[in-house]
């Protein structure tokens, strides 16, 4: 059977059914699947029943998978494979982290609109995170379509922002929440790396902003005009015309791009509800100043 795909707008974000993402899929259904993800950039799927190695199975049709920033601290015990992020709210042994957990604290910094791993070097292609557990309120996903942002911005914008070069890291998204505590490992593998602010991708040939919280400097520009800059951006591109929220239920995959989207988690309450998801990346094809004809060099 062939796979049934329902928009929820004309261009961003569809569900997607007639498909069990846990078993082998035919040819024919993951090029479906992909063309709907050039399109719509986030994909629904509604019901899937996976444990983690299906899940990584599903997720390398996409590319290589990246391991977890976690398993950076030497210190943090895994409670999930290396290739699965822990996006919940549970400590090693299923329990509910405590309000002054390190990870807890760490993993607020998921409640502001970021891109994942666009503080690496190769930044991340797509994400795919799986609905284990759910509050029964809260909690949702937004997502903003960085596409349709870009197509909306002024000309004069478009030509200000063409070539620029911003600092990403995930030191300074956490900082903005008053979260320090990174190690000697952790503080030299986030150092800040160089990512395009306007990037084309290369499977529609679209323009797409390329922003996140993890935006500490813009090179060559002062640090309040940067500042100013991706703040009025950040607010431009999440405006509610470009943003669809996500509901969870249980066993809901949501797979987004991360070249052309921006998400944050929304609140919930975390002392009281547990939260099990599991999200596994994979990672783009090159970094994006490469992808877009510009040599840059670290600092």
């Amino acid at each position: 059977m062939a796979i049934t795909v329902q928009s929820i707008t004309p261009s961003f974000a569809a569900e997607v059914a007639d498909v069990d993402l846990s078993r082998p899929l035919a040819a024919d259904n993951l090029a479906a699947i992909r063309a709907a993800f050039t399109k719509y950039a986030v994909l629904v799927f509604p019901d899937q029943h996976f444990d983690d190695d299906s899940q990584l199975d599903f997720a390398r049709n996409f590319g290589p998978l990246e391991v977890t920033v976690s398993k950076v601290r030497k210190d943090h015990k895994l409670r999930l494979h290396e290739n699965l992020a822990d996006v919940g709210n549970l400590d090693a042994e299923n329990r509910i982290r405590a309000a002054n957990d390190r990870q807890r604290l760490y993993n607020l910094g998921n409640r502001i609109w970021h891109t994942d791993s666009s503080f690496k070097r190769l930044p991340a292609y797509c994400s795919m995170l799986h609905a284990r557990s759910i509050p029964p309120i809260g909690g949702q996903t937004e997502f903003a379509d960085m596409r349709a942002a870009y197509d909306a911005l002024p000309e004069a914008t478009q030509r200000r922002v063409a070539g620029l070069v911003a600092e990403h890291s995930i030191m300074h998204s956490r900082a903005k929440l008053g979260f320090t505590d990174f190690d000697e490992s952790e503080r030299e593998a986030f150092k800040p790396v160089p990512q395009v602010l306007v990037r084309r991708l290369l499977d529609s040939g679209r323009m797409s902003l390329y922003i996140a919280s993890h935006i500490g400097a813009i090179r060559g520009m002062a640090d309040a005009e940067a500042r100013q800059l991706v703040e009025e951006l950040t607010a431009h591109a999440t405006q509610r015309q470009f943003v669809y929220g996500h509901r969870w239920r249980v066993n809901d995959l949501v797979i987004w791009d991360d070249r052309c989207t921006m998400h944050r988690g929304m609140d919930f309450d975390d002392q009281r509800y547990a939260r099990d998801m599991r999200r596994a990346t994979v990672s783009d094809v090159a970094p994006t100043c490469e992808q877009m004809g510009l040599s840059v060099a670290a600092e």
